[in-house]
Parts: structure tokens; C-alpha cells; sequence
């Protein structure tokens, strides 16, 4: 689903036009960007939460060069831990029904 395919969604289940549902969810979806970007935890009921975590600096391998230790810095990263409703919904798929990207696949 794009930002797009929701604007419609909820243009059509709202009644309001597609122009006044798209600066609603921009602007949600700016807001949170600026939360986020600030250090500050984004909660949304019933949604899940943004929050910023620091990764520790860790030893990576070189995939062309296996035998290279590389030193990976510690780093920023946002995390985002689905709501109760949200896991609740995605444990109840049919894992054969979906399609999932291959990890070995090359694009």
C-alpha cells in the first residue's frame, strides 16, 4: 500500500476531498519524522512505536574478503515495535499464501 492507495482509502470511507486527506497525512507523517529525529519516542495506540536506539559498534566480515575483519561504528537507528492489534493481525497469515522475497535471490 502506498501513501497514496491510503489517501483514496480514506477520501472514500471520510467523504473529505483527496487534496484535505493528503495534507492530514503528511502532516502526521511529518510531524512524527520531526519526533523521531529529535530523539523522542513516537507512541500511537492501538499502532505501534518509533523509537530511536543506538547499535553498538560491532566486527563485521568483508564479503569479498572473508578474512578482513572490518570495525562497524556504533550508529543511530529508528526501531519500530508493532502494537498488540497489528502482531495480532500479522500472526494470523497464511504463511503458504505469501510471497516472500527470496534472500539468496539476486534482483
Amino acid at each position: 500500500m502506498t501513501k497514496r492507495d491510503l489517501v483514496i482509502r480514506i477520501s472514500n470511507e471520510t467523504k473529505l476531498t483527496q487534496n484535505e486527506v493528503m495534507q492530514v497525512v503528511q502532516k502526521t507523517l511529518d510531524h512524527i519524522s520531526e519526533a523521531v529525529s529529535k530523539g523522542e519516542t513516537v507512541e500511537l495506540r492501538k499502532f505501534g512505536v518509533f523509537e530511536v536506539k543506538v547499535r553498538k559498534a560491532r566486527i563485521g566480515r568483508n564479503p569479498n574478503s572473508p578474512e578482513t575483519n572490518v570495525r562497524i561504528p556504533p550508529r543511530v537507528v529508528v526501531k519500530f515495535k508493532a502494537g498488540k492489534e497489528m502482531r495480532e493481525g500479522v500472526q494470523k497469515l497464511d504463511l503458504d499464501a505469501l510471497v516472500l522475497p527470496d534472500p539468496g535471490a539476486e534482483d
